[in-house]
């Protein structure tokens, strides 16, 4: 089960574990001296030049005037593992469209480790950016996206879901109680699309759709942006019916790729 993927009997290295918070810090807050992540992380200076210094060798650091910060290595990596995904190679074209058609913005979501991922993101010409940027890792109960997908497994793995991650807020509107949380998936799974209330961001609400193929769920798609203009009539008539024809464009392409 992807739920606790990271399970692996508490086998660590621990220097591996450092750097990789070193780089947490840098993506924190841009460029940073060696003091600052010393600081941040609670570590001897030494420690964290070391650190940096070594991720510098291998490209993911770069040094400037002014401190340390992340290297575009990074987008080489990061472009490299989306275009693994089969299924953002065939939702991207469908995702130009459907922001095209609704002036919103489009989001493709996955889950990875029980973490929902947003893979790709178009932008209409009345989009409204939510903070929810391309490859953005959130709880699962906190968005349209998640609740989508999450309505399309099983009930043991929904369970794993609250006993591994449990149901942290976002904000006062988030879903804490596992039983309501359960029936709300139970509720997209009747009506065929999930909703977010102002519950990962005050003010944003998003409708989503899951794609699924042979009865597997691939991933969600949906449509995001201000409470305001995201009332339950626009979803309904004018969202959900766009959202719907582009899963169904996604599902049939991805099934004949």
């Amino acid at each position: 089960m992807a739920v606790n993927a990271a399970d692996d009997g508490g086998k660590r290295v621990e220097a591996v574990q450092r750097s990789f918070a070193v780089l947490d810090v840098l993506r924190e807050s841009g460029t940073v001296r060696i003091d600052d992540v010393a600081e941040a992380l609670d570590m001897p200076t030494s420690t964290a030049h070391v650190h940096l210094k070594t991720l510098e060798s291998v490209g993911y650091v770069v040094r400037t005037e002014d401190g340390y910060r992340r290297g575009l290595r990074f987008l080489r990596d990061g472009v490299a593992v989306r275009d693994r995904w089969d299924v953002y190679r065939v939702a991207k074209p469908a995702l130009d469209d459907l922001a095209d058609e609704t002036g919103e913005v489009a989001n493709l979501g996955v889950e990875e480790n029980g973490r929902r991922v947003i893979l790709s993101q178009s932008e209409g010409s009345e989009a409204v950016y939510d903070n929810a940027p391309i490859g953005e890792f959130t709880d699962m109960h906190w968005t349209a996206l998640g609740k989508a997908i999450l309505a399309e497994r099983s009930t043991d793995y929904v369970d794993e879901y609250v006993s591994v991650r449990g149901l942290p807020s976002a904000t006062e509107n988030t879903i804490t109680d596992p039983d309501a949380f359960r029936e709300e998936l139970q509720t997209v799974r009747d009506r065929g699309y999930a909703l977010e209330d102002e519950e990962r961001r005050a003010g944003i609400r998003s409708v989503a759709v899951p794609v699924t193929v042979d009865g597997d769920v691939v991933g969600a798609i949906s449509l995001s942006g201000p409470r305001e203009r995201y009332d339950d009539d626009r979803i309904v008539n004018d969202l959900l019916p766009a959202l719907r024809d582009a899963a169904n464009v996604v599902e049939v392409k991805y099934a004949y790729e």
